[in-house]
């Protein structure tokens, strides 16, 4: 009885297939860029629907005409992620530097710049020693 139960357990914590709206990965990636419009949310049906802008298409260029083991450096933050880039390495500029990603097939829809933050969470620690009149009363370490 107990390893039927271990058993069943060990089958729910399998890693769940990829699914973007019903469809596969391979059958994203045999798709046209007008048929894969259809099943996107529409902000990315509305930018493919108007065309990508020169910087864009150049970077979708840059992307097939590189081996899949080089990484691709950008600046283009509003490129979408096409199911063809999946597996793909890209360095995004937040900036400051370039970030480097592994495009994995959840990031199929969604935007380059979502992945390269342009903003950074700063810590400050407590008040140094006379930057207030209460810190001069502070025993010192």
């Amino acid at each position: 009885m107990a390893k039927a139960r271990k058993a069943k357990k060990v089958e729910a914590r399998r890693k769940r297939e990829f699914s973007f709206r019903g469809l596969s990965l391979p059958q994203l990636q045999a798709m046209s860029l007008e048929e894969f419009a259809k099943v996107a949310s529409s902000r990315a049906r509305r930018s493919i629907r108007r065309g990508f802008n020169i910087e864009t298409s150049i970077f979708f260029e840059r992307m097939q005409s590189t081996p899949a083991t080089k990484v691709v450096r950008t600046h283009v933050r509003d490129a979408l992620v096409l199911p063809a880039h999946v597996g793909r390495h890209v360095a995004i500029h937040n900036g400051k530097e370039f970030k480097e990603i592994e495009v994995r097939p959840e990031m199929v829809g969604h935007y380059y710049g979502e992945f390269s933050l342009t903003r950074r969470f700063e810590k400050h620690s407590g008040p140094g020693v006379g930057a207030t009149r209460s810190s001069k009363f502070m025993p010192l370490k």
